[in-house]
């Protein structure tokens, strides 16, 4: 089912929550609303289930305008961040509930409820109460929950914020799966940048009630619009550059950042005498010596190192007084640096971003 959003706006007194957000989500796309506290993502996952009204605009499923629909008439199924399972009512009971509201037949129901615990691989607990599962285990109840009715559109607010870090790598996987095998349109609410980048096939920014960037999860991350996007995204080295010269023909830039020369390959001519570009920490090389390139070559003094096993993530400060923040993935092929050590790092012009606003 096909979800279009008109002009979407809405506001809690002096708060305007949502402001003219307009997005289109495909048939079966799993599509995600990412963005800090308070960014009006839950406001707007709410209007679409129909537990809130917007002050203006429209809701569409299809080419039907939903607005005026109460919630349990959209077909959508909801998983919230609490998970919402009744706790007198084992697992079968709980996945059964809104099959039974709906009034559906009773060797309907057991099918489509022993069908749904199968997929979600509970189909052992069903006689169990939810203060005797797991938080991943009862987080597949409320997903199967919400899966049982065979809504149009899944509804899903911060479904995983309540479980463990490894856990939640667990069971994002398995909502993916789920989702594909189903292909059912999944709008997913989070502030988890990570978990956004692995599980969506598109990413909606969100700050301050305006979408900022709409894609897929690598164009937001290595093509970031502004620097918000580029700053909530991942790890972020911002350079404000100073503009010398550029060259149309080649695309090259050559500017100047604290009495360092910078070549850098932009797509278009900078409109202003700085400007500000990004870094990804993995998409700084470290150098073995000044010798190893001319090119970007710089030196910095390492503030403090994290070993990780399989990466080491540095802050070095260089240009002065900027902390730059790096990860060599390899370790082994380049000697750890520790605090206080000299260190030669370089970067590649093709690799920044240019961010125009």
């Amino acid at each position: 089912m096909q979800v279009r959003l008109n002009d979407i706006s809405k506001a809690f007194g002096s708060l305007k929550a949502l402001d003219r957000v307009s997005l289109q989500i495909e048939r079966g796309e799993f599509f995600t609303l990412l963005g800090p506290s308070g960014c009006g993502k839950t406001t707007l996952l709410r209007v679409i289930a129909g537990f809130a009204s917007p002050d203006s605009g429209n809701v569409f499923f299809g080419d039907q305008l939903i607005n005026h629909i109460p919630p349990y008439k959209r077909e959508t199924g909801m998983v919230f961040q609490n998970y919402a399972l009744f706790p007198q009512l084992n697992v079968f009971d709980n996945v059964a509930y809104g099959l039974r509201a709906r009034k559906v037949e009773k060797e309907e129901i057991q099918a489509k409820v022993h069908q749904i615990l199968e997929k979600v691989q509970l189909e052992t607990l069903a006689q169990r109460y939810p203060n005797q599962l797991s938080g991943g285990q009862q987080q597949r109840v409320a997903l199967a929950r919400a899966l049982v009715i065979q809504p149009r559109v899944l509804l899903m607010d911060e479904p995983l914020s309540n479980l463990d870090a490894k856990l939640r790598v667990t069971m994002r996987h398995e909502i993916r799966k789920i989702q594909k095998d189903l292909g059912i349109t999944t709008i997913y609410v989070t502030h988890d940048q990570e978990e956004a980048m692995a599980i969506s096939d598109r990413i909606a920014i969100f700050n301050f009630g305006h979408i900022q960037q709409v894609g897929m999860p690598s164009d937001i991350y290595f093509r970031p619009q502004n620097r918000f996007v580029a700053e909530f995204t991942g790890t972020s080295n911002l350079m404000e550059v100073e503009v010398v010269a550029y060259d149309p023909k080649t695309s090259i830039l050559t500017g100047r950042f604290k009495g360092n020369p910078i070549l850098l390959r932009s797509a278009s001519k900078p409109t202003g005498k700085t400007v500000t570009i990004l870094l990804r920490p993995e998409w700084i090389k470290i150098a073995r010596d000044a010798k190893e390139s001319s090119t970007n070559l710089f030196i910095g003094q390492v503030v403090s190192f994290t070993f990780m096993g399989f990466m080491v993530k540095y802050q070095v400060k260089a240009f002065e007084d900027q902390i730059l923040a790096l990860e060599v993935q390899d370790p082994q092929e380049h000697e750890i640096k520790k605090e206080g050590e000299t260190l030669y790092f370089r970067f590649n012009m093709d690799r920044p971003v240019v961010i125009t606003s």
